[in-house]
Formats: C-alpha cells, structure tokens, sequence
C-alpha cells in the first residue's frame, strides 16, 4: 500500500430517509482524499450509497470502511484487484439486484459529479421508472479543452448508432440506470468493463428500448494540488473508444431494420 489517506470519523445528521429501490453507486479506483468529499456530500443527498472500491492500493478502502462503520446508510465493497469502472459497477449492480433495488445512480469518486443534484435525477427516475437519466455535462473554465473537444466525436458516433435517440451525452458518468436492463446488457457480451462502459452502456440501452432523459449537471476538474485525480490515458483510451465503436457501428448496423422500424412506429 503507498500513501495511505485517512479520513476523520463521520457523524450522520438530518439525513434522507432510505429508499428500496434506487441507490447511489459510486466506482472507485485511487481517488485521492476527494473521496471523501465525494461520499459525506452523497450520504447529504441520499441514502443508501455505495462505493466499490475497485483494487485501490492508495489507502482509500481502509478510509471508506472506516466511514462505513459509523454510518449505515453506507456500504463500502472492497475488490482484491483492479478490474476497470465498468467491472466495479456491474459487481455492484450484482448486489444490488440481489437486495431488491432497481436503480441505480453511478457518479465519479473523484468530486468532478454535482452530488447535490442527486435527489432531482432520483426524483426524475422515479417519475419515468423505465427511462435512464443521464446527466449532461455544463462545463467551467476547468475543463481542459481537448477533453471536451475529444468527446464531441464520441457523442456523434453514439448518436449516429442510436438513430440519434436523444443521448444528451455520451461519456458523462453521472446518471441512473434501471438496473435489471443494464445487467442483461453487460451479461450478454464481454465488453463495457473499462473506460467505455459509460458510452457503451447508452447505446446498447438505446437498443433495448430504454429512453435516454437528459439533464444538465455542472462538471468540474480539479488541478492537483487542489486533490484532482486523473487516471485518463489520452492515447489508450482513445484507443478503447475507436475499438468500441468500431464494433458498435457493426452491431447497428445489424440491428439498423429494427431501429427504423422502431423510429417510424
């Protein structure tokens, strides 16, 4: 383990009542004391949360636990070993479903999410229980502009293989999924693990029928020495990106009759 990070103790107060069906998820790789941040200002917002810690060597788990023990609106699940974002959600989207809940809000753990939107996504999923909510990205002069140049082409493609369906975004991570769609989805082939699960999973939702509702949610990306983690590879995952596509554009392409019909009914 390298530069363990300690967090104080937490104290529960005035918090929202727990709900049994829509939980906060949030994936977890080396984040950095934001973390902390991140979960007391979900746990402000919602209840239950859950983080995934995805193989972290940097002290966070231990931190997590710690906090866990004094709240139980928070649950904390411990992987041995690094596995990708996509891995940590579907491991929790697994204990999830086995506990009765049917939704599901993934946020970042890294602070860059608006965790104080969490009850008006929440509010809309419960609205339109079928539908996925996802957030829309509204950027601030911290954005740094290849990022939100780069995804412009991600969101053409995605929209392109999805008949343009309405998918505000492609890459942002704060959004609640109907879990028992997004399961089936990532049972059935072995993709989405990694960094393009976000992209991947609104398509393949699209094509299962599930109706993208879009939000606007600020985003922010923090320098750092103000605690911002980055585990963004320019070159590997743009990689990752082409090659998701590339086998996307094959699938809608297949499925391109479907769709059709499906847009002119």
């Amino acid at each position: 383990m390298t530069g363990a990070i300690h967090s104080p103790a937490v104290v529960p107060t005035g918090q929202p009542s727990p709900s049994t069906s829509h939980i906060v998820l949030i994936p977890s790789y080396n984040p950095g004391a934001k973390v902390y941040d991140t979960v007391r200002t979900a746990r402000r917002n919602w209840n239950p949360v859950w983080v995934v810690v995805d193989g972290s060597t940097d002290g966070s788990a231990e931190g997590l636990q710690r906090m866990a023990a004094e709240d139980a609106g928070l649950h904390v699940i411990v992987l041995p070993r690094n596995a990708g974002k996509g891995a940590a959600v579907l491991h929790g989207l697994d204990a999830a479903a086995a506990r009765g809940y049917t939704h599901a809000l993934t946020m970042d753990s890294d602070g860059q999410h608006p965790a104080e939107l969490i009850p008006a996504f929440m509010q809309a999923s419960q609205r339109q229980l079928g539908a996925m909510v996802l957030g829309k990205p509204v950027f601030d002069a911290s954005a740094p502009a290849l990022r939100v140049k780069g995804r412009q082409v991600s969101n053409w493609w995605a929209n392109l293989e999805t008949l343009w369906s309405g998918i505000g975004d492609s890459l942002y991570g704060f959004r609640v999924y109907p879990i028992g769609p997004l399961r089936a989805v990532m049972r059935g082939q072995r993709w989405m693990r990694r960094f393009d699960f976000d992209p991947e999973a609104v398509v393949r939702l699209c094509w299962r029928g599930v109706r993208p509702l879009n939000m606007d949610a600020p985003v922010r990306y923090f320098k750092p020495d103000e605690g911002g983690v980055s585990h963004f590879r320019y070159l590997r995952d743009n990689v990752l990106l082409t090659w998701m596509h590339t086998r996307l554009f094959l699938g809608f392409a297949m499925r391109l009759p479907v769709l059709l019909l499906r847009l002119l009914a």
